[in-house]
């Protein structure tokens, strides 16, 4: 046999020897941010089937033969054909230590059963939605501004994403600037979207936590807008469990109740994301 031939046949028998993992997609595309933030596409499965703003579990095969699997907001709309993730990079973590490696064409296991809360059911009909973030927090809502529903339901939404610096703002900030110009919704969003970022360590624009910023009026006086009313403004809240503690607490302050899939209210809380 020639050496190429031997070559082709090697690279062929390699290619048939790579394990399929169970509910597995393939890596589309991966993008780092900074040493601590990443984002990545897989292939969707056909069967999978969910409402923007929803989780699925997703991971890679540990060590120990046995899937290791996290809860991960889904950041592309539901309309879209691959999967969208965006993650942070923890040095010692069990599953993204690894998964801040992957490359496309490599495998990611993803759980077909997505659940959550941060979705439209969840909420009461109102005008003006606040989507809050922290972190990589901003996942859900990367879904949920892609999603038609969000500009029929809604006058106004108004995104405010924390973070230490300015560098882990650059996910949202793309995707915000990026809206207009979508061929599905951007004839939707027109002026409807008020963006909102603040740092907490690094000199930026706007500084401070935006817990900080709405208990002393800050954020109302800078969007010209009245402070939050429960008969007009609906919440959504994605952070660690701090920031979701303190949100929820500014909110039922202001007279919103917490809602869920089976009893819409004012505002809901992703409780699975901590970051």
């Amino acid at each position: 046999m020639k050496e190429n031939d031997m070559t082709e046949q090697t690279a062929l028998t390699t290619e048939k020897a790579k394990p399929v993992l169970p509910n597995a997609q393939t890596v589309t595309l991966v993008e780092h941010y900074t040493d601590t933030l990443f984002r990545f596409r897989v292939t969707r499965p056909q069967s999978l089937r969910f409402r923007s703003g929803e989780f699925v579990m997703i991971g890679l095969m540990g060590d120990n033969g046995k899937p290791l699997l996290r809860a991960y907001s889904i950041a592309s709309p539901s309309w879209d054909d691959e999967l969208e993730f965006y993650s942070i990079k923890v040095p010692n973590g069990p599953l993204t230590s690894r998964l801040q490696n992957i490359k496309v064409g490599d495998q990611v296991i993803i759980r077909p059963k997505p659940v959550g809360t941060l979705v439209h059911d969840a909420l009461l009909p109102g005008k003006r939605v606040w989507f809050f973030a922290t972190g990589t927090g901003f996942a859900p809502f990367a879904s949920l501004l892609r999603d038609p529903d969000t500009y029929e339901k809604f006058d106004e939404i108004i995104m405010t994403h924390t973070c230490r610096e300015v560098a882990d703002l650059e996910y949202g900030r793309r995707l915000i600037e990026s809206l207009k110009d979508d061929p599905l919704i951007g004839e939707l969003v027109g002026d409807k979207v008020r963006y909102y970022p603040t740092t907490t360590r690094e000199d930026s624009p706007k500084m401070g936590r935006i817990t900080t910023l709405i208990e002393n009026g800050e954020v109302f006086k800078d969007l010209g807008i009245e402070p939050l009313n429960p008969d007009t403004d609906r919440g959504m809240v994605c952070g660690s469990l701090t920031f979701n503690a303190d949100i929820k607490e500014i909110l039922e302050a202001a007279g919103l109740d917490e809602g869920s899939n089976s009893m819409p209210a004012q505002f809901v809380i992703e409780k699975a994301f901590v970051g």
